[in-house]
C-alpha cells in the first residue's frame, strides 16, 4: 500500500482532485457532493488566504482533505477506507487554527469521522440548527407552472448580471459578484442548462435553482435555490425546481439531493418546499467543538510554523 504524504493546496487543480475523492467515495453516508466543492469555492473571491487546505494521498490518489475557515472551522472528507486518517486531519486542523475553540461539522452517517471526533476530545453541540440531508428519485416529476407572465428557462449567455442581482437579493447581504459567478461558471461540473431562473414580466429574474450533476454517480445536487422576498409564496421556487429536475434527469441524474438548513429564522420555508417537491431526509449534520490548546511558540530558534507542524 503507498505511503500517504500530505500537501497544502494550490488551485483549481487540487479542487478537482478532491472533487474526485468526494466522487469515488459517494454514498449516502458522505457529507460532501462534488457540485459543493465547486460552489464554496468559487462563489466568492479574493478568500483563499481564509481558507488554508490540504490533501493527503496514497500515490497519485486523494484519500483524505481538509479545508479550514479561519479562525477554526474545518470541513473535511476522509475516505471510509482510511479512517486513521481523520486524527491526521485533525491534528493538521488543530495546528491551522487561530480561534479559542474549534468546530468540526460531520455528518451523522459519517461514523469513522465521528467516533475519531470523540477520540481526541470533541463534544456534540446540542442546537436546533442543522442541515437536513434530503433525496428523491427523479420519477413521477411533475412539471413545472408558473403565473401567467412568467417564464422559467435556463440562463443564457447574456445572462450574467441578472443571474448574479437576484442571488444576491435572495441571500442578502451577499459577496457573490459577477467575476465570483464567472469563477463558478467555468467550474466543473457546472452546465449551463442546469442553471434555471424564472423571470418575471417585468425582466427581473424572480427565483433560481441551481443542479450540479455527478454523472458518475447520477445524482444531481441543489445548490443555490431561492426567490425574491416579493415573489414568495407564489409557487416560483416549485416551479423552478421541478424545471432544473427535469433538466438533470434529462443529463442522465437519477437521484438528487439538497440539504437544507432547518431551524434558521432565514429560511422557515425550506423545509416545507422539498418535503413538497418529494424530498425526504435520510441525514443530518453534526457539530462537534473543542476547546483550541494551543501550545506558544517557543524561545528558541524554531518558528511557530515549525513548532506546530506534523510529519
Amino acid at each position: 500500500m503507498p505511503a500517504v504524504t500530505r500537501r497544502d493546496y494550490t488551485g483549481s487543480e487540487d479542487l478537482r482532485t478532491m472533487q474526485t475523492l468526494a466522487q469515488r467515495i459517494w454514498s449516502p453516508s458522505s457529507s460532501v457532493h462534488v457540485g459543493d466543492l465547486a460552489w464554496q469555492r468559487f462563489q466568492h473571491v479574493g478568500r483563499e488566504a481564509e481558507w488554508p487546505t490540504a490533501l493527503w494521498e496514497a500515490g497519485s490518489e486523494v484519500v483524505a482533505w481538509g479545508w479550514v475557515s479561519l479562525p477554526g472551522e474545518l470541513a473535511l472528507l476522509v475516505d471510509p477506507a482510511r479512517p486513521e486518517l481523520v486524527s491526521e486531519v485533525l491534528g493538521w486542523f488543530e495546528d491551522t487554527a487561530v480561534a479559542d475553540e474549534l468546530s468540526v461539522t460531520v455528518l451523522d452517517a459519517e461514523k469513522h469521522v465521528v467516533a475519531a471526533l470523540e477520540r481526541s476530545g470533541y463534544a456534540l453541540q446540542e442546537s436546533p440548527v442543522f442541515q437536513s440531508y434530503m433525496s428523491r428519485l427523479l420519477e413521477d416529476l411533475p412539471a413545472p407552472v408558473v403565473p401567467g407572465g412568467f417564464t422559467v428557462r435556463p440562463v443564457g449567455a447574456d445572462d450574467l448580471a441578472r443571474r448574479v442581482a437576484v442571488h444576491r437579493a435572495v441571500w442578502h447581504p451577499s459577496r457573490v459578484t459577477e467575476a465570483s459567478y464567472r469563477n463558478v461558471m467555468t467550474a466543473w461540473p457546472y452546465r449551463e442548462h442546469l442553471d434555471w431562473i424564472v423571470e418575471a414580466p417585468d425582466g427581473r429574474f424572480a427565483a433560481q435553482c441551481l443542479i450540479w450533476l455527478d454523472e458518475h454517480n447520477a445524482v444531481g445536487e441543489l445548490e443555490p435555490v431561492g426567490t425574491l422576498p416579493e415573489f414568495r409564496r407564489s409557487g416560483l421556487a416549485r416551479a423552478v425546481c421541478l424545471a432544473a429536475l427535469h433538466a438533470a434527469r434529462d443529463a442522465g441524474a437519477r437521484k438528487a439531493v439538497v440539504y437544507p438548513v432547518i431551524g434558521h429564522p432565514k429560511s422557515p420555508a425550506a423545509l416545507p418546499l422539498y418535503r413538497d417537491l418529494g424530498f425526504r431526509p435520510y441525514a443530518r449534520t453534526l457539530t462537534f467543538t473543542r476547546t483550541h490548546r494551543r501550545i506558544p511558540p517557543s524561545s528558541g530558534s524554531a518558528s511557530p510554523e515549525g513548532a506546530h507542524r506534523r510529519t
